[in-house]
């Protein structure tokens, strides 16, 4: 913090500090100088003992006493340059400090190399080139030199230059993958077809026996859309190196290309199960060809297969299990999304997500009872994590586990950050929810009128405390005016509606009633049927007069919840007085 704050000063007061150094510039005296050079090895001593305040104090000193010094021009430009990423005039000043040295001294190798790095990441690209074409002029030896010369090329879109510098180097040191690689990208820029393919194949000649080798020959063929060219040198790669997991990709991407599923689908396998394509890779080939089968709506079970293929290949690799998840629920398939979710879970069991995935997967399929065991075991794991006690407190509640509610709702409360006002009036609502379960009316009550001080703007809340209101016929104008501000804020929600319904139900005011239940029947749809809001419509359209249809309501909703008495004895009755 001491060397943050200090440069954070020397920022603010070096603009008023140039013009002193200027006038420095001509008054140097033999004292002044000889001075200085002792200032300059104290700093370099301070430096070594990482005092860095004093360094830059000392550095500042011995450039005031004699400026004509280019080293201490160049490590006081140096640290101007690195302490000044929010002040571009800081910048170019110690660039230019720096630039004193090299131009009085450039055969001093490494201070040169670090000036044309600077000028480059500055954007003085020409004068970055002519720095390093003095290198190399001067330590023609030194490969760095060249190499980052044609770097400095290429980042100015100079790519013709950057490969006669490649060229040069090659001359010295021989052709190399990496420079060839830089190469062909830097034809293709220049949309140069036949330097692409002339570099290619140079690189091959050196070792016409190397997989690699070959698979980039098929790769740039590839790339050119010579489908032909490109199968004859992976199909070599292949024979040279059958387990490489790249040339089944490659042909498969060429199948792919020209519509050919079956040729496609074999070569996805062939790479799937190659030995020397990494866990990473072989996920990321699984996840494109899946959205491939995905985007063409293939009813098939190609994808399942060749999960099946991985997991028995790599049994222990949670995130094959993952991805396996995410396709089943693409699929619908929540049961089995949930399967794979446990594997995942089970393999890292301290990974609190993997959990809360867990458990959401069996709510969504409707098992609860896997969902709070799922619960039990994250907690274990996890005792003091809020985001799962949030999750699983509503988990126990429709468990009926009601204590087991309570105390974690409690624990998650604890856990809760005072000053989290919307997290910590979800939670209150949710117990009052768990009190209003257990019939205890006072702390449900007093549980949402905190919830409601925590946020007074949450439709939950209001929407919940509302239907409590509603059921108990308990200040029933309350409960209208809640819900008709939950409504205000979320007018599609079929939950909000349905509590609004039955505020006017309770209110003997039908016609409202049905008209915010058929609402709520028509966005919910047939797919989705709530057991509650079907009975709730088959009371409404009872009290509209309308029997045939409440009695039809009640028996989907009777279907949906075969344990409900009350919902038995409504279509007994109704059934009864209609024969």
């Amino acid at each position: 913090m001491k060397q943050f704050i200090f440069s954070i000063i020397i920022l603010l007061a070096v603009s008023a500090m140039l013009p002193a150094v200027a006038k420095n510039e001509a008054t140097a005296t033999d004292s002044n100088r000889r001075k200085a050079d002792y200032v300059l090895l104290e700093a370099f001593r301070q430096r070594e003992k990482d005092s860095i305040d004093a360094y830059f104090d000392l550095l500042q000193y011995a450039y005031r006493l004699d400026s004509t010094n280019s080293v201490t021009a160049y490590y006081l430009g140096f640290s101007y340059v690195t302490m000044s990423n929010a002040n571009r005039d800081i910048a170019e000043y110690g660039y230019r400090l720096m630039k004193k040295h090299f131009d009085e001294k450039p055969t001093d190798y490494d201070e040169a190399l670090v000036y044309a790095n600077v000028a480059g990441r500055l954007g003085h690209a020409d004068e970055a080139v002519q720095a390093l074409d003095t290198l190399v002029a001067l330590f023609p030896d030194k490969l760095e030199v060249r190499m980052l010369l044609a770097d400095t090329y290429a980042r100015s879109d100079r790519f013709r230059e950057a490969i006669a510098t490649y060229d040069s180097l090659e001359m010295l040191d021989g052709k190399s993958l990496a420079i060839s690689l830089r190469k062909i990208n830097y034809y293709f820029a220049l949309n140069d077809t036949a330097g692409t393919i002339a570099e290619c194949r140079d690189l091959y000649h050196t070792a016409p026996d190397n997989a690699t080798y070959n698979l980039l020959m098929g790769n740039v063929f590839m790339q050119l859309g010579q489908s032909d060219s490109a199968l004859w040198y992976i199909d070599r790669a292949q024979r040279i190196d059958p387990e490489n997991g790249m040339t089944y990709l490659t042909k498969a991407q060429i199948y792919y290309n020209e519509g050919d599923s079956a040729n496609y689908d074999k070569q996805i396998y062939q790479a799937l199960i190659s030995k020397d394509l990494d866990v990473e890779n072989k996920v990321a080939v699984l996840t494109d060809y899946i959205k491939q089968l995905l985007a063409e709506r293939d009813s098939s079970k190609r994808a399942e297969k060749l999960f099946d293929v991985l997991i028995s290949l790599h049994p222990h690799e949670s995130k094959i299990h993952a991805l396996y998840s995410e396709y089943f629920i693409t699929q619908k398939e929540y049961k089995k999304a949930a399967e794979q979710m446990e594997y995942v879970a089970d393999i890292d069991p301290s990974n609190a997500e993997n959990w809360t995935r867990l458990m959401a997967l069996n709510v969504i399929d409707h098992n609860i009872p896997k969902a709070v065991e799922a619960a039990q075991k994250a907690l274990e794991y996890n005792p003091d994590s809020l985001d799962l006690c949030a999750y699983i407190a509503p988990a126990y509640f429709q468990m009926k586990e009601y204590d087991k509610a309570l105390s974690t709702y409690r624990h998650a409360l604890e856990l809760a950050d005072s000053s989290d006002y919307i997290l910590r009036s979800n939670l209150m609502c949710g117990m009052g929810d768990v009190y209003s379960a257990l019939e205890d009316t006072v702390e449900a009550r007093g549980c949402y009128e905190e919830a409601l001080q925590l946020d007074p703007a949450s439709s939950l809340v209001m929407n919940n405390y509302a239907y409590f209101l509603a059921v108990r016929d308990i200040d029933l104008d309350r409960a209208e005016s809640l819900s008709a501000l939950a409504i205000k804020d979320d007018p599609e929600n079929p939950t909000v509606l349905d509590t609004y319904a039955w505020v006017f139900f309770k209110k003997k005011e039908y016609k409202l009633a049905l008209a915010y239940i058929e609402k709520a029947i028509k966005i919910i749809g047939e797919d989705d049927e709530n057991a509650e809001i079907l009975e709730h419509y088959g009371d409404i359209l009872f009290m509209n007069g309308q029997f045939d249809k409440a009695l039809e309501n009640w028996k989907k909703a009777l279907e949906l919840n075969p344990d409900s008495e009350v919902l038995k004895r409504k279509v007994e009755y109704e059934t009864y007085f209609n024969e």
